[in-house]
């Protein structure tokens, strides 16, 4: 974001009733015609969406027509955590294309997942290039290479022809034209767009026609959320708790939701702290008026502080 004074306070951290910090940022909530219904900071400015275009990239692969579907396309589109089966769906997705996980550019790393990654290290394992959480869409990418007969090896270049046509998948979602480009943690091209433009373009997904390659990869995201996170991670659940709702989180601590009636969200904690997410996505969920009987919500909200093993204060939402 290019102007820190203009960013709002979304989350304090209170420990034993004194609030000893604060985590900024900016936010944006749509209502269902798409305007705009609610904002804090500067929620026009351009950011990187990180993870956050990851949709938008899988949608490139099915124009880049690769046959692709259900679970397989929902880890195209995914931040996974390494898993036994998503690690199934990585190699399934290459070998399709008659590739192995050689053929992978992502850096080698541990599993984005704590449990998976101390699970790793205890049997001694290491870190490799699949199980990074970018994998999924980097063996859609190679797959959509190899059914095109593009080249292979370039397919991170930002020419490249998939990454353009995932270029044109998100100007054309988000109505907006990329701003800064640079380079994301797994090597692939970013593209810097406004929060706004990112609710809308998550939005577009869902109000899709059926049978296009937007509406394919949101439907497939929703009805395999474990495959575009993991068991253990709050987009699965929000995404198995409220009908018919789109979440995807990216690096930076960047959220997107959008909702099957047009209501969207998304925002950014500028320090990128990840223990202001869930309770910044509970309250944004909760001023859209979204609930889960089964406690889905309060469950993402929770971020307590600990002080001798004890929890003695928590990060809250500030608004």
């Amino acid at each position: 974001m290019s102007n820190p004074t203009a960013l709002s306070v979304l989350a304090e951290v209170v420990r034993s009733g004194f609030t000893e910090g604060h985590h900024h940022g900016s936010l944006v909530l749509l209502a269902a015609d798409g305007s705009v219904e609610f904002a804090l900071g500067a929620p026009e400015a351009p950011v990187f969406p990180r993870s956050c275009a990851k949709p938008f990239q899988a949608v490139a692969t099915l124009r880049a027509g690769l046959a692709i579907e259900g679970e397989l396309l929902a880890l195209a589109a995914s931040s996974h955590s390494a898993e036994s089966f998503h690690l199934d769906g990585v190699r399934r997705i290459l070998a399709g294309a008659g590739l192995d996980e050689s053929a992978l550019r992502t850096p080698a790393d541990l599993p984005l997942d704590e449990t998976e990654a101390e699970l790793l290290l205890r049997s001694g394992g290491e870190r490799a290039p699949i199980l990074m959480d970018c994998s999924g869409k980097h063996a859609g990418w190679l797959a959509a290479c190899v059914a095109n007969g593009w080249p292979v090896d370039s397919y991170l270049d930002p020419v490249h022809p998939v990454q353009l046509l995932a270029r044109e998948a998100m100007e054309q979602a988000t109505g907006e034209p990329a701003g800064h480009a640079g380079v994301d943690g797994c090597g692939a091209p970013l593209l810097a767009v406004s929060l706004t433009g990112l609710a809308r373009g998550y939005r577009a997904l869902l109000l899709a026609g059926p049978g296009t390659p937007e509406r394919r990869v949101a439907d497939a995201m929703r009805a395999h959320p474990e495959y575009v996170a993991g068991t253990r991670r709050a987009d699965t659940w929000l995404m198995r708790a409220v009908p018919g709702a789109l979440s995807k989180m990216g690096a930076e601590s960047v959220q997107v939701v959008a909702l099957p009636d047009g209501r969207a969200l998304a925002f950014k904690i500028d320090d990128g702290a990840e223990r202001a997410r869930g309770p910044v996505l509970a309250a944004a969920l909760r001023r859209l008026g979204v609930s889960a009987a089964d406690g889905t919500v309060e469950r993402i909200a929770a971020a307590p502080l600990f002080g001798g093993g004890v929890p003695v204060g928590e990060v809250r939402a500030a608004f």
